[in-house]
């Protein structure tokens, strides 16, 4: 159970990350004339999934049920894959690969969705083995 308390913890801290992140130096790029491009619109995106994967997280650090903690991880890992998507994948970034968005923002989100996403999976996966076993 301890092993499960700091999956939570780690997936509630990196969710935090992608919120904050998302909002600093995350962020999109920014246009000279004031206006936003599609990188924004990815970037407001990923600030939603964010806020769901930090709820999620902070769920399962309250419940304390084999199998409450199992549909968290199991719904973490769906909303990871698609903060993962979003930035170039389901929204397209600038056109350049120099901008912010493509240098910093699409790796920094990926990596982040990547972690929680492997850490939901292990918090999925033994917990059904531990279920086997009892």
């Amino acid at each position: 159970m301890k092993r499960e308390r700091l999956l939570s913890a780690l997936r509630l801290a990196l969710s935090l990350l992608l919120v904050i992140g998302i909002k600093t130096f995350l962020h999109a790029c920014v246009h000279e004339d004031g206006s936003f491009g599609t990188c924004h619109w990815a970037g407001e995106a990923v600030f939603g999934v964010g806020i769901v994967l930090a709820a999620l997280s902070a769920l399962s650090l309250l419940l304390s049920g084999d199998r409450a903690g199992l549909g968290v991880a199991a719904a973490t890992m769906p909303a990871a894959l698609l903060g993962f998507l979003l930035p170039g994948g389901l929204i397209p970034l600038c056109m350049m690969e120099t901008m912010h968005c493509n240098a910093v923002m699409k790796p920094g989100v990926r990596l982040i969705c990547a972690a929680v996403f492997i850490l939901s999976g292990i918090s999925f996966f033994t917990g059904v083995r531990r279920g086997k076993k009892a």
